[in-house]
């Protein structure tokens, strides 16, 4: 599910919250996420399922968050050192994110199927 459909979706629904700015910066954090699930989503096919997908999704968020973590370090033992905190930073983030998304899939999950089903027809 894109940000985008989410957005058009929640213009209709009378639900949403409003009073949430969707600010320049916001948009561009969204814009990427659709851009990543779009190249995920590119990989389905006979060769890969949505599980093997979305562990090649998990790893590569990973390995990126190292690689981001790891900026401001000049020696690898300093890195080493805080590597529990920088776990412990990324496990919460990502859970808090999870939790987000999983709550937001169950509360419109008749929309968000009959969206899957409509992008599935139109391919």
């Amino acid at each position: 599910m894109s940000q985008d459909n989410i957005q058009e979706n929640d213009m209709q629904d009378n639900n949403v919250d409003t009073s949430i700015e969707i600010t320049p910066e916001m948009q561009a954090f969204y814009q990427r996420a659709d851009a990543i699930i779009g190249i995920a989503n590119s990989q389905l096919g006979p060769e890969a399922h949505s599980g093997q997908v979305g562990a090649s999704l998990l790893y590569a968020a990973a390995r990126y968050s190292a690689s981001v973590a790891s900026i401001g370090f000049i020696k690898g033992d300093d890195f080493a050192k805080e590597k529990d905190d920088i776990v412990e930073f990324y496990v919460k983030q990502y859970r808090q994110m999870l939790s987000d998304n999983l709550t937001d899939y169950a509360q419109n999950f008749d929309k968000y199927v009959q969206i899957n089903k409509d992008e599935k027809s139109a391919e």
